[in-house]
């Protein structure tokens, strides 16, 4: 155990120099207040710009039920910019350790695979966990300020929901930082991805079983209508599936040491 939590606290040092333990934080908090601010002040924002002309806002937007609000925080704002945000703070996991060759003279320590790999995902994950949850519960005092209140069980379930996609989005990157080599490459394939996983939500039951990204369908559903589908619990087993499928590619790329091929 004493190699993870030495690999554990590099990784929060090298995040306290990148100052990222800071400015993530920061982006989701902006990002759960920006929703509920725009949809509540909107309608007068522009009338008093004049930008109503020719417009028709609808004289509900301002009405809406606190829980719907707050859904929408997580599809309309952590699940478009907050992928992008993630992707791009988290592609550097691997890939900046293979580009310094500090991943090789890590596998020539007494260290496992399983405890590097261990000490990337934890360290980063609960980074993202943090900097997640700050903004929610920001926009949940908003929202409640602005519109309803929501039940705080549905809320901390929803977010409880909403995080085992989050754990997907993290442990899909760290794989693809594993496998290519260009921090571009990563975050193309990262946020493509990952935005494609969202999109295509609703399209058919059987596609929103098996994509991670109906955790946070289910959970914007809780904070809308108050109860869980059923099929939650199949989805939520088949996306630790992919997360274990994702942890398994990358350990299996790097005790092969297939990163230092070109």
């Amino acid at each position: 155990m004493k190699p993870f939590f030495i690999l554990m606290n590099k990784e929060y040092f090298q995040m306290i120099r990148d100052f990222k333990i800071i400015w993530l934080p920061i982006v989701f908090i902006f990002l759960g207040m920006t929703q509920p601010v725009l949809t509540y002040y909107l309608p007068a924002i522009l009338g008093a710009l004049g930008g109503g002309q020719g417009i028709t806002i609808d004289p509900t937007m301002v009405q809406q039920e606190g829980g719907q609000v707050l859904a929408t925080t997580l599809g309309s704002q952590f699940d478009q910019l907050g992928i992008m945000i993630i992707v791009i703070s988290m592609m550097a996991m691997i890939q900046a350790d293979k580009a310094s060759g500090m991943l090789a003279f890590i596998l020539t320590r007494p260290v496992t695979v399983w405890s590097y790999i261990a000490g990337k995902i934890i360290s980063n994950y609960l980074l993202v966990i943090v900097s997640v949850t700050f903004g929610y519960f920001v926009s949940y005092l908003y929202v409640s300020y602005l519109f309803t209140d929501v039940p705080i069980s549905h809320m901390l379930l929803a977010l409880l929901i909403y995080l085992t996609w989050v754990l997907f989005m993290v442990s899909f990157t760290l794989m693809i930082s594993t496998i290519f080599n260009g921090q571009g490459v990563i975050a193309l394939i990262g946020i493509v991805f990952l935005l494609i996983c969202r999109m295509i939500i609703g399209i058919h039951p059987t596609i929103d079983l098996i994509n991670p990204a109906g955790m946070s369908q289910h959970a914007m559903s809780l904070l809308v209508t108050g109860s869980v589908d059923s099929s939650l619990y199949v989805n939520l087993i088949i996306t630790f599936l992919w997360v274990l499928f994702t942890l398994l590619v990358s350990h299996f790329w790097i005790s092969q040491k297939k990163f230092q091929q070109d």
